[in-house]
């Protein structure tokens, strides 16, 4: 059977998807490159905004459209939100939830391909490696945030054992991965469900001692998750120099209403120290503009704020209301129009900080894993502290660290001379 698999929204539903191509592969079945090739697609929705569920079903009927022959497997937070109306859209053949995604590939399996014809993949011997790799540590979230659906799309905090994700990741790197990315929807959490002294440090601690990997990159961390301690884990020169931070607001009332736990003080005090800690560090974040309550000197707040913080990347969401979320019941919601003017105002300022943070490393060497040439020719690839930087070269730099000189900043990313 021929299969085509994707992912929509975070990194953990990027990691799902990773593991299931793998499962089908193991079964013998090709994993192919284009809806087209396919007699089943498989694609991991998002449902966190409005937004997401919306770029959920077009991407189900785009597949639909690509090839009107295959089925397709709905499966994730949309499938597990609003099932019956994930349903209904054309060429889907089953909803998955999240309790059974795992499952995927013994649910589809024993339907038949609709139609004969071979198509080109990876085949049977495994998915195509990628040069970074999102590996999930945990799922499920024992936070209440008030606008977060995801808690109740996923359940409760649950880790991996240790043991399971160290033989993951050294697999990566005997199997040439450079660099793992571990994921989680509340990564901080890792391991408190399992007894596990430590937690999160231990893990990290024991990947850079127990693995060969090259590059190990951490996802979003809850601030609170944190403390000062934790930053010594940066003394090897394999655990990448990024932090994603989520504040959501630089207001103190709006967090409180949030119910995040931090203030705008605690906040800057943690990341003053990791700064302070890891030279050369990229602290990114998410923002939510328009919260119920949010009105302009708030904002002014949260605005002022993020422009003292000096992110290197800022992600600006404008609130949306999730079905079954504390939020979505509260009083003075702010009108849409204000939500997307407020939003327009945030990301151009995250866009300035972002500028300035890549300025500061033109003329310097820097290690770059390049990843994929693009259409233009150009090779692109990634800093370990999240620069994107795009070369020339003709030699295939595909899943190769090199020593890079940074050269000038356009576009939105560094262009960069490899070292020879």
């Amino acid at each position: 059977m021929n299969v085509y698999l994707q992912s929509l929204g975070c990194r953990l539903n990027q990691s799902e998807i990773e593991a299931i191509t793998r499962q089908f592969a193991a079964a013998g079945h090709t994993v192919v490159s284009t809806p087209a090739q396919a007699d089943v697609c498989i694609v991991n929705t998002c449902a966190v905004t409005a937004e997401a569920e919306r770029k959920s079903r077009h991407r189900i009927r785009s597949l639909a459209r690509a090839n009107p022959e295959a089925r397709i497997a709905v499966i994730g937070c949309y499938a597990t939100l609003a099932p019956e109306q994930a349903g209904h859209l054309p060429g889907v053949a089953w909803i998955v939830p999240n309790t059974d995604k795992g499952r995927v590939a013994e649910i589809v399996a024993p339907y038949p391909p609709r139609r004969k014809g071979k198509g080109s993949g990876t085949g049977k011997g495994g998915p195509l490696l990628r040069t970074r790799a999102f590996v999930r540590v945990q799922d499920g979230c024992d936070n209440h945030c008030t606008y977060c659906i995801v808690r109740l799309l996923r359940g409760p905090a649950r880790s991996r054992p240790l043991a399971d994700v160290v033989a993951e990741v050294q697999a990566l790197a005997e199997a040439g991965c450079q660099e793992a990315v571990l994921t989680g929807v509340n990564l901080g959490s890792y391991g408190r469900d399992l007894g596990l002294p430590g937690g999160l440090y231990a893990l990290v601690k024991t990947l850079l001692t127990d693995t060969d990997l090259s590059r190990l990159r951490l996802s979003s961390l809850e601030p609170w998750d944190l403390d000062e301690d934790f930053f010594r884990l940066w003394e090897s020169p394999r655990l990448c120099r990024q932090l994603h931070l989520p504040l959501q607001s630089g207001c103190d009332e709006i967090l409180r209403r949030m119910g995040r736990r931090t203030t705008r003080r605690e906040f800057a005090r943690l990341v003053e120290a990791a700064r302070a800690a890891i030279p050369d560090l990229a602290v990114t974040s998410d923002i939510i503009v328009g919260f119920p309550g949010e009105d302009e000197d708030a904002f002014r707040a949260s605005y002022d704020f993020v422009a003292a913080m000096e992110f290197a990347r800022l992600h600006v969401f404008p609130y949306s209301p999730r079905p079954g979320t504390a939020a979505a019941c509260l009083p003075d919601q702010v009108p849409p129009e204000v939500r997307r003017a407020r939003a327009r105002a945030m990301r151009e300022l995250g866009a300035e900080q972002a500028s300035r943070f890549r300025q500061r490393f033109i003329g310097r060497a820097m290690e770059v894993l390049w990843e994929q040439r693009r259409r233009d020719g150009l090779w692109t690839g990634l800093t370990d502290n999240y620069l994107r930087v795009v070369t020339h070269a003709e030699d295939d730099l595909h899943d190769r660290l090199t020593a890079t000189r940074l050269l000038t900043a356009q576009n939105g990313y560094l262009v960069g001379e490899v070292i020879r």
